[in-house]
């Protein structure tokens, strides 16, 4: 097998590379990262770790996006969403995947560790997680999302840690941030999508169905994930505070986003699922952003 990028149309690598390291993913986990160690040093921000951090955690996301696609090429030949992908399309063969999604690793890992060797270690268990569990569980148990909330937490918690060299109830409490948000934005994703997610056999839902069991989950981990937002306002999650002000404001974006998770409730439709996953996005970004505000000014 080739170890060459092979198009079918006009050759474009930066186009294949983006596809297959799902470029726009990447970012916003990178974005994640970023916010993190921002909200850990304050205004004492290191721009070289800052970029290393950058690089890093691409690297690693783009790696643990590579793996997936190999791993689901057959599969994703069967969905809308996913057949026009890098490898099910044609534009690149397994083995340029693999050594794509290799060297990523190799270079991510790496990066990482010259920041600090716990960051490296919360990077080499993220993109483990990710391919060895999450991805092949994904057609067997509903519980997939519930293993793939831990890689998916763990890059805001990185920065901090990229930041500190140490991991206690700060990066912690982040972790728990966004480990508990994860839960309605990947319900609401299978909620939208389950139709395409069922022909590749796909279990995203936590009852398999689109009923009000999955909607009231829905309702409960969108009250929780609110709730361990605004933790830090209270005082006891040492050197990660909150002030009033900007715990009021995380606490109204997260009634916004509970707006379309009860909406959801109300209308089991897709329309309104697809609403409550950009919700999501929206509340999990801007979250980020009101904390990084907010320690700047303290």
């Amino acid at each position: 097998m080739s170890t060459t990028i092979e198009h079918t149309g006009k050759p474009n690598l930066f186009e294949d590379f983006k596809a297959i390291t799902k470029h726009r993913l990447a970012i916003s986990v990178v974005f994640s990262s970023v916010a993190g160690y921002l909200i850990a040093v304050g205004r004492e921000v290191d721009f070289v770790v800052l970029a290393m951090l950058a690089i890093g955690g691409y690297c690693m996301v783009g790696a643990s996006n590579a793996y997936n696609q190999i791993i689901e090429r057959d599969l994703d030949k069967l969905m809308d969403r996913t057949k026009n992908r890098p490898i099910p399309s044609g534009t690149i063969s397994v083995r340029a995947a693999f050594i794509i999604a290799t060297l990523l690793t190799v270079i991510g890992l790496v990066t990482l560790y010259l920041i600090n060797p716990k960051s490296a270690m919360f990077g080499a268990i993220s993109i483990f997680m990710y391919v060895s569990l999450y991805t092949p569980l994904k057609t067997k148990t509903p519980l997939s999302v519930f293993v793939g909330a831990f890689p998916g937490a763990i890059p805001f918690m990185l920065g901090w840690v990229a930041a500190t060299n140490e991991f206690g109830i700060e990066p912690g409490t982040l972790f728990l941030m966004q480990f508990l948000w994860q839960f309605p934005h990947f319900w609401a994703i299978g909620w939208f999508l389950y139709d395409d997610y069922e022909k590749a056999g796909f279990f995203m839902l936590p009852t398999g169905k689109k009923d009000k069991n999955t909607a009231v989950q829905i309702i409960m981990y969108t009250i929780w994930t609110i709730l361990a937002s605004i933790i830090p306002v209270f005082g006891f999650t040492g050197d990660l505070k909150l002030s009033i002000v900007a715990a009021t404001i995380v606490f109204l974006l997260g009634l916004g986003m509970l707006y379309f998770a009860i909406l959801l409730f109300k209308r089991m439709d897709a329309k309104t699922a697809r609403q409550l996953m950009l919700a999501s996005v929206s509340y999990i970004t801007l979250l980020q952003i009101v904390y990084i505000v907010d320690k700047f000014l303290q």
